[in-house]
C-alpha cells in the first residue's frame, strides 16, 4: 500500500520527524530508509535506537505515530504513478486481487476511502497476522483468502522487506520502487513505475514462475 499504491511515504516522514523532535532528536536518513515496508514494532525498535532512547516504550510512541498518520491521511493521499490505472485494469479482468501492507488496520480503513473498498477481494494488515513482513506469512494469508495457490499470485512491491516476504511465499515479484532504491535481486522483475506495467506483463511474469515449478 504504502509506496506502492499510494504516495504515502511523505506522510509517514512527516509524522517520525515530529516525534523525534518531541523525544527532542533527529531521525536519521539512515534509519528512515531502515523503517520503510517494517512492521510497527520493528519500526520503533528501528527509531529509538537511532535516537539513542532504547528505553522508550515502543507501544506509546506507535500510539502516537498512529494517532499522527491518521490526521496526515484524512488531508488526503495521492496515487503512485500508474497504480491506478494498473488497479483497474486488474480489476476488470475480474482478477482476484488482495492488498497485502504492513500498516495497522485503523490506517487501512482510512487509506480504502481512496484506494477503493471494492478494489480488494481481500485486505491483509499487519496487526491482523501473526508474523509481519518479511516474514511470509502476509502473502500466504492473502493468496489463502483468495482462494489460489501462491504460485499462481504476482506481488507488487516497493521495498526490500515487502520482497523478501512475497520472495519467501512463492509469489512472483515485481519491484516499483518508491524512497528507496531496491537491489537487482534473482526471481525479481524491476520496473522504475507501474506506468510500465500492464497484464501482459503481470502474465509473462508469472509464466517465467510457474515455468520453474
Amino acid at each position: 500500500m504504502d509506496g506502492t499504491l499510494i504516495d504515502s511515504e511523505k506522510l509517514w516522514d512527516v509524522a517520525l520527524t515530529e516525534l523525534a523532535e518531541t523525544y527532542g532528536g533527529t531521525l536519521s536518513d539512515a534509519a528512515r530508509k531502515a523503517i520503510i515496508g517494517t512492521s510497527m514494532a520493528d519500526s520503533m525498535r528501528i527509531f529509538h535506537e537511532d535516537l539513542g532512547q532504547p528505553h522508550r516504550d515502543p507501544a506509546v510512541s506507535a500510539a502516537w505515530i498512529d494517532a499522527r498518520i491518521l490526521e496526515l491521511f484524512g488531508t488526503g493521499l495521492r496515487w503512485r504513478p500508474g497504480a491506478l490505472a494498473l488497479l483497474r485494469a486488474v480489476r476488470a479482468a475480474g482478477i482476484p486481487t488482495a492488498l497485502v501492507t504492513s500498516s495497522v488496520r485503523p490506517l487501512v480503513e482510512v487509506a480504502l476511502e481512496t484506494l477503493g473498498r471494492d478494489s480488494f477481494d481481500a485486505v491483509v494488515c499487519g496487526d491482523e497476522v501473526d508474523a509481519a513482513k518479511p516474514h511470509p506469512e502476509p502473502y500466504l494469508t492473502a493468496a489463502r483468502m483468495l482462494g489460489v495457490p501462491i504460485e499462481r499470485c504476482v506481488a507488487i512491491e516497493d521495498s526490500a522487506t515487502g520482497v523478501a516476504s512475497a520472495l519467501a511465499a512463492g509469489a512472483a515479484v515485481l519491484a516499483v520502487p518508491a524512497e528507496v532504491p531496491l537491489p537487482a535481486t534473482e526471481g525479481v522483475h524491476q520496473l522504475e513505475s507501474l506506468t510500465a506495467a500492464d497484464l501482459e506483463l503481470l502474465a509473462a511474469l508469472l509464466g517465467e514462475r510457474t515455468a520453474g515449478l
